[in-house]
């Protein structure tokens, strides 16, 4: 999956990435579909491990176009994990409250604690993209922000937290045709919003701001995955072998007892 992976410093032009790809998986969506299974029944165990031992963190930030599929691949990725110990924290438009502070305020409040999992479903990186696209703020502030996220996130990192970041990537093709299944999906249509057909003549807009964070804010310390999305169940091997990988690298293990049971009996 490393090919997958935003190496710090690169270039990054989406339009060399293909969303359809599949990698060594095409045309085996149920092979596919069965390892995400099995990976998610090992990352019910690592974050079982995690929560136990009560000292590492860990960021999960899902970016992407309208219907890229951050709700599903919460969905799928994780529907193994215990609830105890994970949190989904969304990112919408910010409450007079939250303008009140500066931007990363709302953000770090929602950072997880020891022993937890905590996804982002969208995240602080709306604030060099939406805020960019639609000229919310002068480009003079916006284009500080990489240089602070960078910073917020080597201060998380160095805190105990390990940060993956997922941009789910898809074509306007896909996002047409995701579209209208929401709009005619009776069961979907509470998702439908005319809105979304604003932000989708956007598109190359959108497509040079995600460039951008991507290249100034892929790090050794929070990388970034640019995650071919046309096909849901590839989608999902990549996230979950990535969340998987990295977390078997932090070799956790239960935490010893603080005294010994020896002679201790159960009546």
């Amino acid at each position: 999956m490393k090919q997958y992976l935003v190496k710090p410093g690169s270039k990054v032009d989406l339009s060399s990435w293909d969303p359809n790809d599949a990698g060594e998986f095409a045309g085996q969506k149920k092979q596919a579909k069965q390892q995400v299974a099995k990976l998610g029944q090992k990352l019910g165990e690592l974050q079982e491990i995690l929560y136990a031992d009560h000292k590492r963190k860990v960021l999960v930030v899902f970016q992407g176009m309208d219907t890229a599929g951050k709700d599903g691949s919460i969905r799928r990725v994780f529907e193994s994990v215990n609830p105890q110990g994970v949190r989904v924290a969304g990112f919408k438009v910010p409450t007079p409250e939250e303008l009140d502070h500066d931007y990363l305020w709302r953000v770090h409040k929602q950072v997880p604690g020891a022993g937890e999992i905590v996804i982002f479903n969208r995240s602080h990186y709306e604030d060099v993209l939406v805020v960019r696209v639609h000229k919310l703020v002068p480009p003079a502030v916006w284009k500080k922000r990489y240089e602070q996220i960078n910073a917020f996130e080597r201060l998380l990192a160095e805190s105990g937290t390990t940060i993956l970041k997922y941009f789910l990537y898809i074509d306007l093709d896909e996002q047409k045709q995701r579209l209208e299944a929401r709009r005619d999906d009776p069961t979907k249509q509470w998702k439908f919003n005319p809105g979304d057909l604003k932000e989708r003549k956007l598109w190359p807009e959108y497509m040079k701001a995600y460039e951008q964070a991507l290249e100034r804010t892929s790090t050794d310390v929070a990388p970034w995955y640019v995650v071919p999305a046309n096909r849901k169940w590839y989608r999902d091997l990549v996230v979950s072998t990535t969340l998987v990988e990295a977390l078997e690298k932090l070799k956790l293990k239960y935490p010893k007892p603080a005294e010994s049971f020896e002679g201790v009996v159960v009546e």
